[in-house]
């Protein structure tokens, strides 16, 4: 029997090499559905890998190769006049959450379990730096993720239904799915 994903995920940090490959894969049409302009998410992370933005930016790898694009923000960070007038639910979270975001970039790696697996092992990874409370908001629309989400252990917040907009649902991650 062949490994589990879990156990052939692994994370490296996005450098300028990946640019490319990331430029690919944001216009890919399974992506551009669920993600702004490629260009302008390019660009957005191409500023984090250097430096100029505070989001950590990291390849997802199955078996050493790249199938996908993972990172994670400071809610803190957020927490600022500009993104609570459009997003007032970020000051109901705790300024030392973290969020995360994700995709599968290589199209032939969808539905295979890859996405929940990357994101429980992204979130052990989290616990152990210290970080506790870690979010994701999936727009309720993209159920392919939202399912991969709840297999990794994270389940809506119910304080925040209905306070978030139509396009997003705020998900926490609970310990009690790694431990």
């Amino acid at each position: 029997m062949p490994p589990e994903p879990a156990d052939r995920i692994g994370f490296v940090p996005v450098e300028p090499a990946h640019y490319a490959l990331l430029g690919g894969w944001l216009a890919a049409p399974h992506m551009r559905e669920w993600w702004g302009d490629p260009v302008e998410e390019l660009e957005h992370i191409k500023d984090m890998a250097e430096g100029r933005d505070t989001t950590r930016p990291f390849l997802i790898t199955l078996d050493g190769e790249p199938v996908g694009y993972i990172q994670y923000w400071f809610i803190g960070h957020h927490q600022n006049e500009t993104w609570v007038k459009d997003n007032p639910w970020l000051m109901a979270l705790p300024s030392e959450t973290v969020g995360v975001d994700l995709s599968i970039g290589d199209a032939g790696k969808l539905s295979q379990g890859i996405g929940s697996a990357a994101l429980h092992e992204f979130v052990t990874m989290l616990r152990v730096q210290g970080h506790h409370t870690i979010i994701i908001d999936p727009d309720p629309a993209n159920v392919r993720a939202v399912r991969a989400y709840e297999k990794a252990g994270f389940v809506p917040i119910p304080d925040l239904l209905g306070r978030t907009g139509d396009d997003v649902v705020i998900m926490q991650h609970h310990l009690k799915a790694i431990e």
